[in-house]
């Protein structure tokens, strides 16, 4: 899977972005002690979406980037359900392009996994 363009990948184009607009989102919150540990999180498990993209992007096999596309799922489904968490501080415009992001990251992974099995 190392060889080839990461930044061509569908899925990390779109975690990318995603984790620019968590940035954008919560930034205004990090000085808030009340919403330290969401922010925080929220920080994290966006970042573990591209992260996990990247780390099994740059595997040797195709088990592997599956494991990670799994792992970063995972992560993804995180962000997505603290942003509807963090529904009272954002505004619900945008948790719902934020979760509709998240839902299209999430269906282009889960139609590429399966495929990582014939590989």
């Amino acid at each position: 899977m190392s060889s080839g363009n990461l930044d061509q990948v569908g899925a990390y184009q779109k975690s990318l972005a995603l984790f620019d607009f968590v940035v954008a989102d919560v930034t205004h919150y990090l000085g808030e002690r009340k919403l330290e540990r969401l922010v925080s999180q929220q920080l994290a498990s966006a970042d573990s979406v591209c992260s996990n993209i990247e780390e099994g992007y740059g595997r040797e096999s195709s088990v592997e980037y599956r494991r990670f596309l799994i792992i970063a799922r995972g992560s993804l489904r995180e962000t997505q359900g603290r942003y509807r968490r963090l529904r009272h501080w954002l505004p619900s415009e945008v948790v719902a392009a934020r979760v509709a992001l998240a839902e299209e990251i999430n269906r282009i992974l889960s139609a590429t996994i399966p495929k990582l099995l014939n590989r």
